[in-house]
């Protein structure tokens, strides 16, 4: 089974079993911005059996034992096709911001299969909260990638008011001097480029 199929036959059983969720994690940024491998689901907690259920009937393994420790905790499980290939389902946290994340996700063509996903504003903020919590630069590099291929089209507003509440100022400043390291090889017109959106995201603040 290919990352594909496995995602529409996640999306099924999800559908099936009348469980809200969102594509996010790297999937998601590899949608707005540069292409990563990892793949992520973030799921309503409700209906969990339901889910659980749908999803083997689709062929996928599953421990039912982790997936009910994870809608406790409010961590994540997930799910393994023939082949070896993996989706990890995220339960959304009872908090303000992973709330209105997910009132927020956009209807999204998802490798050929109708779905949902996360904002390019709330991935920004979830990642820089993920760099923050585990120290990825991954993550930052996540995030500049989404900056310049979103460029002025963001909701900068949004970003910045959630970036105020969830203290994640420092991992903002450490994108910007992301954007202000560049390659020399790029050129005199890129480094002014870049050197502008650092300014700007330094303005908005």
């Amino acid at each position: 089974m290919t990352f594909g199929e496995l995602l529409a036959a996640s999306i099924l059983a999800f559908q099936r079993a009348g469980v809200a969720f969102m594509v996010t994690g790297s999937l998601a940024s590899s949608y707005y911005g540069e292409p990563r491998a990892t793949r992520g689901i973030d799921t309503d907690p409700g209906g969990l059996e339901r889910l659980v259920i749908a999803l083997q009937q689709a062929g996928l393994y599953m421990d039912r034992d982790a997936a009910i420790a994870a809608h406790v905790q409010k961590s994540q499980f997930n799910a393994i096709a023939d082949g070896a290939a993996k989706v990890d389902f995220i339960v959304r946290r009872d908090r303000p911001f992973s709330v209105e994340e997910f009132a927020r996700r956009q209807s999204a063509d998802l490798l050929g299969t109708p779905g949902f996903i996360v904002s390019v504003e709330d991935l920004i903020v979830a990642k820089l909260e993920w760099a923050s919590e585990s120290g990825s630069e991954v993550q930052l590099r996540d995030v500049r990638s989404m900056l310049a291929v979103g460029g002025s089209t963001l909701d900068r507003t949004y970003i910045s008011r959630w970036i105020a509440r969830l203290g994640l100022g420092e991992m903002w400043e450490r994108v910007r001097r992301l954007i202000r390291d560049h390659d020399p090889r790029l050129g005199p017109a890129a480094a002014r480029r870049r050197r502008r959106m650092s300014d700007e995201l330094t303005a908005e603040m």
